[in-house]
């Protein structure tokens, strides 16, 4: 009797030490290899999802390690492992480009010999091109994998004209599209317009998507850092004039982000009358658009500040009295608004799903494409300047009560230990 009461108290026990230890597993910090097809760090757009994402991970005790290209800014606190670089291209280039397949190539083989040296728990790929490599490397090492899908593969080609929506390329890179979404064990979308191409485009089930949008940093946008002795030295710095309302931008200077859009609103406004300075900031293309501006009678009235760095961008947008989202592509996501209205700031948007499912009813709109709309938007908020005030609290209340990293972070985490157990 006594040897089966032992022999029972040791199975207990031995259960007990086996619920215990996966408990311990379960808290233990996860191990996350992110996989970026990009020039990571780059100023702009997904870039800022991928480095809010990795410093609120590592701020909860998770290890992650990013594999990406060659180029690109290290960050300090992060651990960045970059490919060899293509010894026939030095250079990279915004957007779609035929050279891209290889950079991927190397991109892959480089992602194979980091997860083996890192052993993650969790793969984690940003773009489609980070799925596939990705879901390749989940089943190698039998670990999940999660899809940051941050808009559609195909229509980003087609908006960057690398694609025709009527030929036969597009036709294959649609279903190679198609596959890449069926590979992850969950998709994190940055929007729930996202969310809903993923589940009627590409058919999807719902309990496979978790709308994830992107969030705001109001630490780091936080308009009461920035006295008005500081604005106005910086306004002399940029050679901006002193008692005149900024139209303010920051983002990709690209015709699909709408930046002919803004030079022919600047046209416009100095045609009736209104006083008014555009700061746009950003890259590439600038030396283009400001031959356009110049060749517009605007050059006066414009400023591109060319590359402005993510550490200071919070400085150079704090100058803006009304912030700009120009962009006509309803395939991407639109991040830059999170730190327009973390700074307090008014917003004349075109008129999408995703700018109204980050600004609500506190955006001002435009028909997408109609630049006269536009600039009349933007000409009613220069004579309004008590209205953008009340509009840009309400804004910066909206990014801190509804887009908090903090809360983005546990949400993904949540998700890797569903997936680890």
């Amino acid at each position: 009797m006594s040897s089966s009461r032992t022999a029972l108290g040791e199975a207990e026990m031995a259960a007990k030490r086996e619920v215990h230890a996966k408990a311990v597993a379960v808290e233990r910090p996860l191990r996350i290899l992110m996989i970026a097809p990009t020039s990571f760090f780059s100023d702009y757009g997904g870039h800022i999802r991928i480095l809010e994402e990795t410093y609120t991970l590592q701020g909860m005790g998770h290890e992650v390690a990013i594999v990406t290209y060659y180029k690109g800014s290290d960050m300090p606190g992060l651990d960045i492992r970059r490919t060899a670089p293509l010894p026939w291209r030095a250079e990279y280039e915004v957007g779609s480009s035929r050279h891209k397949i290889a950079f991927d190539v190397y991109l892959a083989w480089q992602s194979l010999v980091e997860a083996m040296r890192f052993k993650p728990d969790v793969i984690h790929g940003h773009m489609h091109e980070g799925a596939l490599i990705g879901g390749v490397l989940a089943k190698l090492l039998r670990r999940p994998l999660v899809f940051d899908f941050q808009g559609s593969m195909t229509a980003e080609m087609t908006d960057h004209n690398f694609l025709r929506k009527d030929g036969r390329l597009y036709r294959l890179a649609f279903r190679l599209e198609n596959f890449i979404n069926k590979m992850p064990q969950a998709i994190l979308t940055s929007s729930l317009k996202a969310t809903r191409l993923l589940e009627e485009q590409f058919q999807l089930p719902s309990d496979k998507l978790v709308p994830l949008p992107d969030c705001a940093n109001p630490r780091r946008f936080d308009p009461d850092q920035f006295t008005p002795e500081m604005k106005q030295q910086l306004r002399q710095q940029l050679g901006l004039p002193t008692d005149t309302p900024l139209v303010a931008y920051l983002g990709l200077m690209t015709d699909y982000q709408g930046i002919p859009h803004l030079i022919e609103a600047a046209v416009r406004l100095k045609q009736a009358g209104e006083k008014v300075h555009f700061l746009i900031m950003g890259y590439p293309n600038v030396a283009r658009y400001k031959s356009i501006a110049q060749q517009k009678g605007v050059s006066d009235i414009i400023t591109f500040t060319g590359k402005v760095q993510y550490q200071h961008a919070p400085a150079y947008l704090s100058l803006g009295d009304i912030a700009v989202a120009p962009k006509m592509s309803t395939s991407e996501g639109s991040g830059k608004l999170l730190n327009y209205m973390a700074l307090g700031q008014p917003v004349v948007a075109y008129d999408s799903a995703v700018h109204r499912e980050y600004l609500g009813d506190l955006g001002v709109y435009a028909p997408s494409g109609d630049v006269a709309a536009f600039t009349e938007a933007i000409a009613v908020l220069l004579r309004q300047p008590e209205h953008r005030r009340e509009l840009g609290q309400q804004l910066r209340q909206r990014a801190l009560q509804t887009y908090s990293w903090q809360k983005a972070g546990e949400q993904i985490v949540s998700l890797y230990k569903q997936l680890t157990k």
